[in-house]
């Protein structure tokens, strides 16, 4: 395998590397690739929806698919597509899976299925390096703070998507939720110090009114838009990306319309997340 940084401060590439045949010690590497960067790409990958199913296995136990419809057979995998007619598409906005879960989701495996002919890209951005980024005395205020997420605003009744031409792709019985995580957390396995809000999900602070908290938010949400910390995915056929939700932000961009673009996600359970 060949592990190369994609940008100076967001993601790695791996290549020479089968995933739907991976021995147990190239498995290890990808794993500590993940852990170490919270991001990682593939390209010129052909995998089945069973095997994409038994990669994610390799990762954890799978997040039940509580939002989007899911590939017929396969319950774990959520269909992420936009039609040709369609104006809004899935994750258009910086934002983080399933941080609105009490055990908020470890990572997430995007498989390309149907591309435009150009455009459809993913934006990605690094939270370790937004931690780093801020001053040690925002650090220091930001460590005491709890945040509070939900998301029906988005996907419950009269939420967001149920006002737009993407309603048909919405499970038939969506499940919101919300949940209350610290602003800054200690990454599970690289017990880094990460910023773990994001524009989507996060509704506010605990014991905070809703304009103090979106001030600080706000200010929050664009320091960690920098374009120091983020990159630009361009999906082609047999791509992949695996990245780390504790610790990355992502932001699908609209920008193909009048075709088609269809990806497969599977969403890899995590556990309750700790502050510093």
């Amino acid at each position: 395998m060949k592990i190369t940084r994609f940008s100076p401060k967001c993601g790695v590439t791996i290549d020479n590397v089968n995933l739907a045949s991976l021995t147990d010690r190239e498995f290890l590497v990808i794993k500590q690739a993940f852990i170490e960067h919270g991001l990682v790409f593939f390209r010129n990958q052909d995998i089945s929806p069973e095997q994409h199913k038994q990669l994610a296995l390799r990762f954890g136990s799978i997040v039940k698919n509580k939002i989007f419809k899911s590939l017929p057979g396969y319950p774990d995998i959520a269909v992420v597509s936009k039609d040709k007619n369609q104006t809004t598409n899935i994750g258009g906005g910086w934002h983080t899976d399933h941080s609105y879960d009490d055990e908020p989701a470890m990572a997430s495996i995007l498989v390309a299925r149907k591309l435009p002919s150009q455009g459809g890209a993913t934006k990605f951005a690094n939270m370790y390096a937004a931690y780093d980024g801020l001053s040690p005395g925002l650090q220091h205020t930001l460590a005491s703070i709890n945040a509070l997420h939900a998301n029906d605003h988005l996907y419950g009744k009269g939420g967001y998507f149920a006002g737009t031409d993407l309603a048909d792709k919405l499970a038939d019985n969506v499940e919101v939720s919300t949940a209350k995580h610290p602003v800054i957390i200690v990454h599970p396995e690289s017990k880094r110090k990460v910023l773990y809000v994001n524009k989507g999900h996060t509704v506010g602070f605990e014991h905070w009114h809703t304009d103090e908290a979106f001030a600080l938010l706000n200010y929050l949400y664009e320091h960690g838009s920098k374009a120091e910390y983020i990159c630009e995915f361009n999906w082609q056929p047999g791509s992949i990306a695996i990245w780390d939700n504790r610790c990355t932000w992502h932001f699908a961009n609209n920008d193909y319309q009048g075709e088609e673009r269809v990806l497969h996600r599977i969403t890899i359970a995590g556990k309750p997340l700790s502050g510093v």
